[in-house]
């Protein structure tokens, strides 16, 4: 399983998409992305969905959301 914690780069004002596009790439066969953000992250997971990704997203309060991708093949 890999992580990415978008939290800290969003709070320095970058845009985590290429750390976690890189993660994605890394992932094995049958590992797991989760990421870890301020906010639902709606438009990745539009994205890695049209990439074959399925995903669960839990809210952890404080505005906080840890969603899960998987590899749907």
């Amino acid at each position: 399983m890999a992580t990415v914690d978008a939290r800290p780069i969003i709070a320095a004002g970058d845009e985590p998409f290429e750390a976690i596009m890189a993660a994605v790439s890394a992932l094995g066969a049958d590992e797991e992305l989760v990421v870890l953000a301020p906010f639902e992250p709606v438009p990745l997971e539009g994205v890695l969905g049209a990439q074959g990704f399925t995903y669960t997203a839990e809210d952890l309060g404080d505005g906080d959301w840890r969603v899960t991708f998987r590899s749907a093949s």
